[in-house]
């Protein structure tokens, strides 16, 4: 019987394990495909601001709305396409940010699709001299 119940036990982990791993992934990518999460903006002067562009591709059959953006700090700002993206037309978000500390800069933008509770983040990475 012990045999029996660690056997039971043992695959119960085994397929957990394996459902698990199926069901990993932001459910975001399952609606829009962006052409980068990751910009670069380079070098920049002390106060110089820049702004940068995720675009992104709906690639559903229903129109995508983006609910909401928002950053890691207040020196960036994202602003987003605000009505519907339609099935296989492209959207964007612009992340502009103040430049206003020196060094190498990573910030964060985490968007959120309209009947998704999970974000998508998109990185702003540079330097400031």
């Amino acid at each position: 019987m012990k045999k029996f119940i660690l056997s039971l036990f043992a695959s119960m982990l085994l397929t957990t394990a394996l459902w698990a791993q199926t069901q990993t992934g932001n459910p975001v990518d399952a609606k829009v495909k962006f052409k980068q999460e990751t910009i670069d903006f380079g070098k920049t002067k002390l106060n110089k601001p820049v702004s940068v562009d995720f675009e992104f591709t709906n690639t559903t059959k229903e129109p995508v709305i983006i609910e909401t953006a928002r950053a890691s700090c207040g020196c960036t700002t994202p602003t987003w396409t605000k009505e519907p993206v339609l099935p296989g037309k492209k959207g964007k978000i612009t992340a502009s940010y103040s430049a206003n500390s020196m060094g190498a800069q990573n910030k964060t933008v985490w968007v959120r699709l309209k009947g998704i509770d999970q974000d998508k983040e998109l990185h702003l990475t540079g330097t400031v001299e």
